[in-house]
């Protein structure tokens, strides 16, 4: 019991000692502390504010996007067109290239093939757009210079996109099996053709689409051989009528 006062005098001079080093600290780093907790929360509250920036503006942009797509869908092209160069000046980036494509692939429904490459080219060319997107429109500016049957290029430009790891490798294989057909290719069309059929992973769609052209391949080459069997059949009465005794 008589230790007790000496120790409750222990804990209170500890405790003076402490608000006293707290106090020190206080008047050498207060401001500091101060000024950190305000950024902090400060951060937290521009994140949220950023957050939710980014969110309300790509819900409208969402929004005339849809709006843009109806207008397509419902025949009204123009109206469509407007509602999309209206707003990709302040759509955020994967919106904005979304509308590119999409204006792109009207201007070449409505034969403006120069344009259509335009707006394609872009795309393709920006570095800073989604790398799928990119290569879709690589993919359709191959699509369009195999329209306008131009054979290297297209090659040339199908070629990487039709790696194992890229996520158009089906349709630029299947297009590349096309551009070799329409060169008169008809070896190189047919292994690109079966390579397709031989992966399991091919769509049901594209391997359909393949199924068709190794048919009309097969019919094209019997309608080479054809004159040549009715030939040869000619010159084969002709000598059993030369054969026959007179």
């Amino acid at each position: 019991m008589a230790d007790e006062p000496k120790d409750m005098l222990a804990r209170e001079i500890d405790e003076e000692l402490r608000r006293e080093r707290l106090l020190k600290l206080w008047d050498q780093y207060g401001t500091y502390i101060l000024a950190a907790a305000v950024l902090v929360v400060g951060g937290v509250g521009g994140m949220k504010y950023y957050d939710y920036r980014q969110q309300t503006a790509a819900e409208t942009a969402s929004t005339q996007y849809i709006v843009a797509l109806r207008d397509f869908a419902l025949g009204k092209p123009d109206d469509g067109q407007k509602v999309l160069e209206k707003f990709i000046p302040s759509a955020p980036r994967g919106y904005a290239t979304l509308a590119r494509l999409r204006l792109a692939a009207s201007e070449r429904a409505g034969g403006n093939i120069d344009e259509a490459l335009s707006i394609y080219g872009e795309v393709a060319n920006n570095s800073a757009a989604d790398s799928i997107l990119a290569d879709f429109a690589r993919l359709q500016i191959a699509s369009i210079k195999l329209d306008v049957g131009d054979f290297t290029d297209a090659k040339n430009r199908l070629t990487p996109l039709s790696t194992d790891k890229n996520a158009w490798r089906f349709t630029a294989r299947e297009l590349l099996g096309v551009v070799a057909y329409k060169s008169g290719r008809l070896p190189e069309a047919r292994n690109h053709f079966q390579r397709l059929l031989s992966d399991p992973t091919t769509p049901p769609g594209i391997s359909e689409r393949v199924k068709v052209f190794m048919t009309v391949m097969q019919q094209d080459e019997v309608a080479k051989i054809l004159p040549a069997l009715d030939l040869l059949r000619s010159f084969e009465k002709s000598d059993a009528t030369d054969g026959k005794p007179k």
